[in-house]
């Protein structure tokens, strides 16, 4: 048996996480993640350190043919805390990876639907003065479409979070994963690096063109139908956007979950459910905020512009929460 092999027997035994591991040893959990693929090998401190956490001897790490001592040193006093640590098989992990990367275009989607469902009711708005459309008609077309997309957006939500309801403790719970499963995620992330960069940058560029129209339309005083327009041309702009941004991060986040990397490390796994319920409050208080201007006033196009507004400011509003637990823990 070799040293990457030892490594990961001689954990489980004791029931340590990569994780666990990595803080007695003062290293990095990618570090543990090395050696027990057989990608690095620790420095002879590190080994020396190990083998006292393990209870055996140095020669029995490194010597490929040694066998351990069944009555080495009793090690209990090193198992962890009592944390509640799920075991993540090859299987479990494959799964999750298809059904993530299945998802991802549907959730992707309905927030797509959720971002353009007020674009007829703000254009059409715009153009009633114009054109002197019925305006009751108007808010009740324009209402109904929304009601319509959001509840089609809800239904995705649900058949994609059903979907992978089993696995949801990925985002809450330490994992310890089986051997093979680090490298696989490993490798797909890496493969998929290049993508996500691309289409992150490919949203960016597609946020700050979306703003064009509707500063053009503001500063040269235009009619109102064509503002209303811009605005809604702004807000299917930003609808592409958010689809490419939401598509990209859902696959990504597959990795870095199987991986505990980043906002899915144990330290911050914590701060997640945490976090959705703030991005739900906030949304739903949006909507409630443009549906109480609107409905008594009628003053739909002017009232479009709260929807680019709140999207700017959940950004800021996420990354101040996201601080603010941060600073707690």
């Amino acid at each position: 048996m070799i040293l990457a092999d030892k490594i990961i027997e001689e954990r489980k035994r004791l029931g340590l996480s990569q994780e666990e591991l990595a803080e007695k040893l003062s290293v990095s959990r990618q570090s543990i993640s090395k050696w027990e693929g057989a990608q690095s090998i620790p420095d002879i401190n590190r080994i020396i350190e190990m083998a006292n956490i393990f209870g055996v001897t140095t020669d029995y790490l490194l010597k490929d043919d040694a066998v351990r001592d069944k009555e080495a040193v009793d090690v209990t006093e090193v198992i962890s805390d009592n944390k509640e640590v799920i075991k993540v098989s090859m299987e479990d992990a494959s799964d999750f990876l298809t059904k993530s990367k299945k998802n991802a275009p549907l959730v992707a989607l309905a927030t797509a639907l959720c971002v353009i469902s007020p674009i007829p009711l703000i254009v059409l708005a715009g153009f009633s003065e114009e054109y002197h459309l019925n305006e009751n008609l108007i808010s009740a077309f324009g209402v109904g479409f929304i009601l319509v997309l959001v509840a089609i957006a809800v239904g995705l939500f649900i058949k994609t979070g059903n979907a992978v309801a089993k696995y949801e403790f990925l985002e809450t719970k330490e994992i310890d994963t089986e051997y093979g499963v680090d490298g696989m995620a490993k490798e797909k992330k890496n493969t998929y690096e290049a993508t996500y960069n691309r289409n992150i940058i490919l949203g960016v560029i597609l946020i700050i063109l979306a703003v064009i129209p509707v500063v053009v339309t503001g500063t040269m005083e235009m009619k109102d139908c064509v503002v209303t327009a811009a605005v809604g041309l702004l807000l299917a702009i930003v609808a592409i956007a958010t689809y490419i941004f939401v598509k990209s991060s859902i696959i990504m986040d597959s990795y870095k979950k199987l991986l505990q990397e980043d906002d899915f490390s144990p330290k911050r796994k914590k701060t997640s459910p945490i976090l959705g319920r703030i991005s739900g409050i906030y949304w739903i208080l949006v909507t409630a905020v443009f549906l109480a201007i609107c409905l008594p006033t009628h003053n739909w196009k002017q009232a479009g512009i709260i929807w680019p507004i709140a999207g700017v400011t959940f950004a800021a509003v996420y990354s101040i929460a996201k601080m603010c637990i941060k600073d707690e823990d």
